[in-house]
């Protein structure tokens, strides 16, 4: 399974109905469940960005389908591809010898 980490901001609309945000993520969670993705984890947070999310899919296929949620106009996104030690361990073993 492919590892995602995305970091939101809430846009104006988002902070104006920022009381209804819990609900959002639940039907965030919803959704990411539908196009075959889990949310492993997702925390309001204090700093540069609003929420963070963990969530895990079969591919990067999978995790843009969620572009949907960007329509709804509450919050913008930057997703990240992560990787865990084994996975980077794969990929640097894959790097050629110079």
């Amino acid at each position: 399974m492919a590892t995602f980490i995305t970091l939101a901001n809430f846009t104006d609309q988002g902070i104006r109905t920022v009381k209804e945000s819990p609900h959002r993520a639940e039907a965030f969670t919803a959704l990411a469940a539908k196009v075959g993705l889990t949310v492993k984890s997702l925390y309001w947070t204090a700093g540069s960005y609003d929420i963070v999310v963990v969530s895990e899919g079969s591919d990067e296929a999978a995790m843009t389908a969620l572009l949907a949620t960007g329509q709804l106009g509450n919050v913008r996104t930057q997703t990240l591809r992560a990787f865990n030690a084994t996975e980077m361990q794969k990929i640097i073993n894959n790097i050629p010898k110079s």
